[in-house]
């Protein structure tokens, strides 16, 4: 330029290659405006819309496909006969229905991440440890939230009367089998927060279930099945728990007063957010009887930047999360 130096341009990046290269200063600046708004455009407390189909696998005995946010999974129900006499242990006479559905192995989870579901799981890379501890939580929360009757998977058999009955005793009802129920659970996309996707498929799929009619043959001392579809029974669930997941982001470094670190709460956090996250809230509500609906499970991983007020306002999300799923998954 004439009679004077150019001034250097200012480097600027776009948007995108802002959050790539620095994720946590990303997040944090959009979270820091007067009225905090997510990278996702969504506000602190807003949920994906989730979306449901059941029935998609014509060769299962229920299935579903949930779709929350870029986060899909496909859930199918495999059952099997488990025969009385092939328990090695049976359980006590002192267990509960509910134990004897744990101890007996009649819910089997098994959650797999496709290849290529997202970015960390491309083809030749070695398996997540993700997808076992995914199965491990929907596993202890089945058996927590009991919600299945023993009696829908028992197959009874009524041993005909002997010249040793008594005459004032009634007819004798033996357990031949059980049902056992694989829940084959498959995330095709990963978009984060699996583990709500996962548990609202296993639910719409269990709900989608239906047993054949089974009884025991003693003549060829076998269980038999029947083919007609007309005489298969629904699965029935006692009860609908709903899990809503949150992470924390937080400002605190090692360099830095905890007294000076701020933290926000994220409602159903994408990949993106969990990245960058230091810590993750679980709450599962449920109400049984059509009563006050409650919390059924907390978990929580990470650091220690949820206090009372972090954690009640979480566990008050997920109340009105609750409520919110009743009318897509209860429908």
């Amino acid at each position: 330029m004439a009679n004077g130096t150019a001034k250097p341009t200012g480097l600027a990046f776009s948007r995108e290659t802002f959050a790539k290269l620095t994720p946590g200063p990303f997040l944090q600046a959009h979270l820091q405006q007067a009225e905090p708004v997510r990278a996702n455009g969504r506000s602190l407390d807003a949920f994906r819309t989730p979306t449901i189909n059941t029935g998609s696998l014509s060769h299962s005995n229920g299935s579903a496909v949930v779709r929350i946010g870029d986060t899909a999974i496909v859930c199918g129900v495999r059952a099997e006969v488990l025969l009385a006499s092939d328990i090695p242990i049976p359980p006590s006479d002192d267990s509960s229905e509910d134990e004897m559905v744990e101890q007996l192995g009649l819910l089997v989870p098994n959650v797999e991440l496709s290849t290529g579901c997202s970015p960390s799981h491309l083809p030749g890379n070695p398996p997540s440890t993700l997808a076992q501890a995914l199965s491990y939580r929907i596993l202890s929360l089945l058996h927590t939230a009991n919600l299945i009757n023993l009696q829908d998977l028992r197959i009874q058999y009524t041993e005909p009367p002997t010249d040793e009955d008594l005459p004032d005793e009634g007819p004798k009802v033996v357990t031949k089998a059980y049902w056992t129920l694989y829940l084959d659970v498959l995330c095709i996309a990963l978009d984060g927060n699996p583990f709500d996707a996962l548990w609202a498929g296993v639910l719409s799929a269990l709900q989608n279930t239906q047993l054949p009619k089974a009884w025991w043959d003693p003549d060829r001392e076998m269980i038999v099945c029947s083919p007609l579809a007309s005489e298969a029974t629904r699965l029935q669930l006692r009860h609908l728990p709903i899990a809503s997941t949150f992470a924390v982001f937080s400002t605190a470094s090692p360099i830095k007063a905890r007294s000076e670190a701020q933290s926000w709460v994220l409602a159903d956090p994408d990949d993106f957010e969990e990245a960058v996250c230091v810590e993750t809230v679980s709450v599962v509500v449920t109400s049984e009887d059509d009563a006050r609906e409650s919390v059924l499970k907390l978990e929580k991983c990470g650091g220690g930047h949820v206090g009372k007020v972090e954690m009640g306002q979480c566990v008050r999300l997920a109340h009105q999360r609750w409520r919110d799923w009743q009318g897509v998954i209860g429908g």
